[in-house]
């Protein structure tokens, strides 16, 4: 939770003038479609609550290595 902004609002107004950074959300209260809502935001990966670390780590190294999901 964000003040002021939500995660989808921020990620469309970064994607407006960054289209290549990696953005990954992460929620703790995923429902039917948020994934698809977040990929269509401008998210570049999706991944919910519980997560292991290597979990989070992998997420991560396959963006840095170039790799989509």
């Amino acid at each position: 939770k964000m003040p002021g902004m939500g995660g989808m609002e921020a990620t469309r107004e970064i994607r407006k003038f960054n289209q290549r950074i990696p953005i990954i959300a992460q929620t703790a209260h995923a429902m039917s479609g948020d994934k698809e809502k977040a990929l269509e935001a401008g998210c570049s990966d999706y991944i919910t609550k519980p997560l292991t670390k290597q979990q989070l780590t992998e997420t991560i190294r396959r963006f840095l290595s170039g790799e989509q999901p």
